[in-house]
């Protein structure tokens, strides 16, 4: 066998070879001897249709060992993968789901209206980070978390939104109903906001609609005028002679407004005399419930507010006091020691929430998400506050009741 049986055969020209080529490489194969000894000599392969064309063909088309064959084609798969490597790079594409610059821990703003030392509250935050670990972000590894707490005094949630931002975390999560949603709306137009608890964000202005939020804020809101009317149905079985209802709540917020004119036509149908009381910060509610005992109301309906919410032992406390059964929107308040409450299932919001947390630190835009809103709601009777308030539940309330607190 000489030098020349090792001459490449010519390629074949036709229309396609004057198309643009991939780019080039080269490759080494010359022998030296018939032995099969090689020198070294550079060959053009300029496609991937080359490499198939050659290195595949029959024996007596391309006469070549086969350990060149494999090293052919070795030497191609790993030029491929570092240019598509190299590629990645200098174009910016992402390698992991997690679109944080490399080294960088993403960072949650968590501002909440109330207080983290109460048990209940504590308990939503631990469902809400059992959550975030199974969608794999863990506190204090691949994740971060600032803590802002009004304790109540929701006249603070401005200065405290403020101070995430400043901090400049990755998304904030605002629990705690309108207030906190609007401190954090004020705070910045362009960090993503979870919200958490508002009564009809549309019309407080939060959202432009809940499919398509629009801006920098969506989340999970509880539409509350609706369940009015199951919640005095509820209140009625608890209380068979109820005829007059006193209505707390609070102008200044505008969920209350839509959630009182749900009241006024829930009572109509149910024959109910309705009494209003508003109250727009603490040092009225002593005066409310004074008021209502003075107009001799059988029970007490309290709307969904943050203001009341931060308040809620005090508000227990003078329901007890005044003898008045009272009906909330938040397990939050029978817990502190209310009656009863029919109120979204805390444990599927806790499941909500952290799934908007995990998509927006993936990338997504909060205007591309849409609002959600609770499934599943739970009726609470607080048992002891039955007993001391002398009333003893029908069982088919009972057996409805998905939370007994003794």
């Amino acid at each position: 066998m000489t030098a020349e049986d090792w001459r490449l055969p010519p390629r074949k020209v036709h229309a396609a070879a004057n198309r643009p080529r991939a780019p080039a490489m080269f490759l080494t194969a010359r022998p030296m001897a018939a032995v099969g000894a090689f020198e070294p000599r550079r060959i053009r392969v300029s496609s991937s249709h080359w490499v198939r064309e050659r290195l595949m063909a029959p024996a007596h088309r391309f006469r070549c060992p086969s350990s060149l064959v494999t090293t052919c084609i070795v030497m191609a798969w790993r030029r491929t993968a570092l240019l598509v490597t190299v590629g990645a790079a200098l174009l910016g594409a992402p390698f992991t789901a997690n679109t944080q610059p490399s080294g960088r821990v993403p960072t949650v703003g968590y501002l909440s209206a109330l207080s983290r030392s109460d048990p209940p509250v504590q308990r939503s935050l631990d469902a809400i980070l059992q959550r975030l670990r199974e969608l794999g972000y863990v506190d204090g590894q691949n994740l971060a978390i600032e803590y802002r707490w009004a304790e109540g005094k929701v006249e603070r949630l401005a200065e405290l939104a403020a101070e995430l931002v400043r901090l400049e975390v990755d998304v904030v999560l605002a629990s705690g109903g309108l207030p906190v949603a609007k401190a954090a709306q004020q705070a910045t137009k362009t960090i993503p906001i979870i919200m958490t608890g508002p009564a009809d964000p549309v019309a407080a202005g939060l959202v432009a609609s809940l499919a398509r939020p629009g801006g920098n804020i969506t989340g999970v809101a509880i539409i509350t005028h609706e369940l009015v009317g199951k919640e005095l149905e509820l209140l009625r079985e608890m209380v068979p002679k109820l005829s007059r209802l006193a209505v707390l709540w609070n102008p200044s917020n505008p969920g209350n407004t839509s959630q009182y004119r749900a009241a006024q036509a829930a009572a109509q149908v149910l024959g109910l005399r309705l009494q209003s009381l508003e109250v727009r910060g603490p040092s009225e509610l002593k005066q409310a419930f004074a008021t209502m005992t003075k107009e001799r109301a059988d029970a007490l309906l309290v709307l969904l507010d943050s203001m009341l919410l931060g308040q809620r032992r005090q508000v227990a406390e003078l329901a007890a006091m005044h003898q008045l059964p009272a009906m909330y929107g938040l397990r939050l308040h029978v817990e502190a020691g209310g009656l009863m409450a029919y109120a979204a299932d805390g444990d599927e919001t806790a499941l909500q929430v952290a799934s908007y947390v995990a998509r927006i630190l993936k990338g997504a835009k909060p205007a591309d998400l849409p609002v959600e809103l609770p499934t599943r709601f739970v009726l609470v009777i607080n048992m002891r506050t039955a007993r001391d308030l002398g009333l003893t539940p029908q069982r088919s309330l009972l057996m409805r009741a998905d939370h007994l607190i003794e």
